[in-house]
């Protein structure tokens, strides 16, 4: 299978509006801003580091100073590195960690200077948009309480998945704060579905009193939290929709060959497979592949792409094909011709995004017609539309909460 990894030269971000930071001494807390985001921004994941990148973006061009938190626990990093760890709990979870981690540290050597070059597009992206490197690091959520920020913000992505940090963690839930003042607000906070599994509801409700606002990334979930909490619950867009197409195609690095079809799979799928190739037989374009061989000849495989990267790969594409959140995401921002292929575990995510933009005729299950037409000028008007509601319902949180 081919590799692909030339890409023309990066541009440099330049932030419009955006408060100048005073030079600072390393981890001299005096110099944090005044709100602190607790996201998954270690993880090397595309959506997970782009949709931090959107919401410390989107609040400091309204005016709030605001840090991603370098807290990097463990039980999300691990499963980066070389030899992957993430905690294990029963027979089963130690059957998995003892016999899988092996045979991923076995696949990663078998690319292995792709694989070291993705960790660092990874880490280069999140030196440069994402963290300060003067400030903290922080492995356990017992050091958070040491934080100055007056006001937390948590999420946005899975925080609230226990199977994504292995159990509810009090972090995700400003659980740190010991009694003190801070105010913490939830923004697009997801389970990954429109519940959590069984046995989680009474800690759930326990550590959902930390929270003082509380919106969802999936209305289906809202139901669900509301049986926990007292307050207001509502459903906001991911982070990522807070930015126009314009903001992302600044941090961007397109790649030297555009016009392709790019195959984005978090999960393998057969029939997301047969349409892939059966669509570059019919119109004749090569096809790329992001991230694990899950499609198979005869894409062209890209294992060492970055945030910056994976969003040049969806603006150079003549179409995408996807079964993950953040490619259908960023599918709609770039308008792209796409399909959304169903997911076996997360697919609510899926048809959250694109109900909220009237696009529910892009998820299928065993292929549809992806040159369909669309109506982008109306799909605009609604991402607008909700991208009002959803930063007025952070705006209003933040500066409302320090009156």
């Amino acid at each position: 299978m081919r590799r692909m990894v030339i890409f023309k030269e990066r541009q440099v971000l330049k932030m419009p509006n955006m408060p100048k930071r005073r030079p600072a001494d390393a981890g001299n807390a005096g110099h944090m801003g005044e709100v602190g985001i607790l996201t998954f921004h270690c993880s090397d994941n595309f959506g997970a580091m782009l949709q931090a990148y959107g919401l410390k973006r989107f609040l400091r061009e309204h005016g709030v100073r605001a840090d991603i938190v370098r807290y990097a626990p463990f039980y999300m990093t691990g499963r980066h590195w070389w030899l992957p760890y993430w905690p294990a709990s029963g027979w089963r979870g130690w059957v998995r960690l003892l016999l899988g981690s092996p045979l991923i540290l076995l696949r990663r050597l078998l690319i292995r200077r792709e694989y070291a070059a993705r960790r660092a597009n990874m880490a280069r992206f999140r030196r440069e948009y994402l963290i300060d490197i003067r400030h903290p690091k922080f492995r356990f959520s017992t050091s958070l309480g040491r934080l100055p920020y007056g006001i937390y913000i948590l999420g946005s992505d899975q925080i609230w998945n226990p199977n994504i940090t292995s159990g509810l963690r009090a972090a995700y839930f400003g659980g740190f704060r010991n009694g003190r003042t801070e105010r913490v607000i939830a923004y697009a906070a997801s389970l990954g579905g429109a519940s959590l599994p069984p046995g989680h509801d009474r800690e759930f409700a326990r550590l959902l009193q930390n929270v003082d606002a509380v919106s969802l990334r999936e209305a289906e979930a809202v139901p669900y939290v509301k049986r926990f909490y007292q307050g207001k619950v509502t459903a906001v867009l991911d982070p990522v929709f807070l930015l126009k197409e314009g903001a992302w195609q600044e941090v961007e690095r397109l790649p030297a060959r555009p016009d392709y079809i790019l195959a984005y799979a978090t999960e393998r799928n057969a029939h997301m497979a047969a349409y892939v190739r059966e669509l570059s037989r019919r119109t004749g374009l090569r096809v790329v592949e992001l991230d694990e061989a899950r499609i198979g000849p005869p894409a062209e495989l890209d294992a060492a792409a970055g945030p910056a990267e994976f969003l040049g790969y969806i603006h150079g594409a003549a179409y995408v094909v996807t079964n993950s959140f953040h490619g259908t995401a960023f599918s709609i921002l770039y308008q792209k011709r796409f399909l959304a292929f169903a997911h076996s575990r997360l697919n609510a995510r899926l048809a959250n995004v694109l109900r909220l933009h009237g696009l529910e005729d892009r998820l299928c299950r065993t292929g549809g017609d992806i040159d369909a037409p669309v109506d982008w000028a109306a799909v605009r008007e609604r991402t607008a539309a909700e991208a009002r509601e959803s930063g007025a319902f952070l705006l209003d949180n933040i500066f409302g909460g320090r009156e």
